[in-house]
């Protein structure tokens, strides 16, 4: 009998993995930078993840989408990742935890 796939442990693992991701310019992970609107799981474990960029000019608005892809795709039981961009709300400096707010010196 195959084991039930736990879609909350699921879901932390994928937290996890947005978390080893870095933004180039900026020494704080995807996450704590609130780049990340909503990861969500389908109960087929697909993956669909909504996020935005620092800016729409930035640098790596190619190569950041199909990274996080790659590495959520990599995570055992995912059967596939999709990121949308989006840049509505626009991304700010209130959206960033106070783990990355006190790692820059902003608290």
């Amino acid at each position: 009998m195959e084991q039930a796939i736990d879609t909350n442990q699921l879901g932390i693992d994928i937290v996890a993995k947005l978390k080893t991701i870095y933004d180039p310019e900026i020494p704080v992970d995807i996450y704590e930078l609130g780049l990340i609107y909503d990861v969500m799981v389908s109960t087929d474990f697909e993956v669909k993840i909504l996020m935005t960029l620092t800016s729409p000019n930035c640098p790596v608005a190619e190569s950041l989408p199909r990274e996080v892809e790659e590495k959520v795709k990599s995570i055992e039981h995912v059967k596939d990742a999709e990121v949308e961009i989006t840049f509505d709300p626009p991304w700010n400096k209130d959206l960033m935890s106070e783990e990355a707010k006190l790692e820059l010196g902003m608290l």
